[in-house]
């Protein structure tokens, strides 16, 4: 089968890969789900000019009538940004719909990565991944970025997994899958909003040098899978843990008290804080982003060494 039928990748993409330079994939959820216009576009642009300035190509990845494209161009992330939620938002499950029907599609974590394997992507940048609900044990409700990580050969640099998850239990289900957990200069794995948190990661590393260093060693003996970098989100940008977590839980008894589960979930969370924090949950996930978004070219680089 020609992969072309279903992937599409920038001139600027395609040049780099094929000259073995360094790349950092993005998502597009962030942009349709994750933020109100214009800054969830002004937000995408922004993150492409770090990675850019870092010295790395920026590949925003979304499914663009039916195709997996890796790179979108200005046009195309303005128009995620302006339909917002009107796009589907496609994990791992949706993409053979999507492709099929040629649907437009913003894709989650899950299913960038796979978009990002695809097109020979190895590092790819976001703000934090989907893991374990709080409540699954009744619900079940456990993100498919987890299995992605445990099956899909790239690097994802976050901060920590989303606060609103069971962090402890996302972390024995990363163990139980392979991932190795790596907080970067820091011994507990960051709650996306704070960069405490009582829950250690597996190592600790200090430089971009030494995680391209794992991911070497990690594909050269034929260990299938993603490794996961928390990187904490700056201290001047970081809210008090207790503080965080008292808003999430709030937010929580709302959504049981409407009904709301599933892919819905997330986002009625994360704008519902945003809401009782008066927007200062959305200034720290864009900062958190942005640094995330700066070491991921660092590794992109350093693995481009080796």
């Amino acid at each position: 089968m020609n992969l072309g039928t279903y992937l599409s990748a920038s001139n600027e993409v395609m040049e780099a890969v094929k000259e073995n330079r360094p790349i950092v994939a993005l998502e597009s959820t962030i942009i349709s789900h994750g933020m109100p216009y214009p800054k969830n576009v002004e937000t995408a642009l922004n993150v492409e000019q770090i990675i850019k300035d870092a010295g790395a190509v920026p590949a925003t990845i979304a499914v663009i009538g039916g195709r997996i494209t890796a790179g979108l161009n200005h046009d195309q992330i303005d128009y995620l940004g302006k339909e917002g939620t009107k796009v589907a938002k496609v994990s791992r499950r949706d993409l053979p719909y999507i492709l099929s029907q040629k649907k437009d599609g913003a894709t989650t974590v899950a299913a960038t990565m796979i978009g990002a394997a695809l097109a020979g992507i190895k590092v790819f940048a976001t703000g934090g991944i989907g893991g374990v609900h709080r409540g699954a044990e009744r619900t079940f409700d456990i993100s498919a970025d987890l299995e992605e990580l445990s099956q899909t050969d790239v690097t994802v640099v976050c901060a920590g997994a989303k606060a609103i998850l069971d962090l402890k239990l996302t972390l024995e289900y990363l163990e139980t899958k392979g991932v190795p957990v790596l907080g970067y200069r820091t011994s507990v794995l960051p709650a996306f909003y704070s960069n405490k948190s009582p829950y250690n990661v597996d190592y600790q590393v200090d430089s971009a040098k030494q995680i391209a260093e794992m991911m070497y060693a990690k594909y050269k003996v034929n260990l299938a899978g993603g490794m996961l970098v928390a990187n904490p989100i700056p201290d001047e940008y970081s809210m008090d843990f207790d503080e965080i977590e008292e808003v999430i839980l709030k937010a929580i008894a709302e959504a049981d008290q409407k009904g709301i589960h599933g892919k819905d979930i997330t986002p009625f969370l994360l704008d519902r804080i945003q809401q009782l924090t008066m927007g200062d949950s959305l200034e720290a996930n864009i900062k958190l982003v942005y640094n995330n978004a700066r070491l991921a070219a660092e590794i992109a680089i350093e693995y481009m060494k080796l």
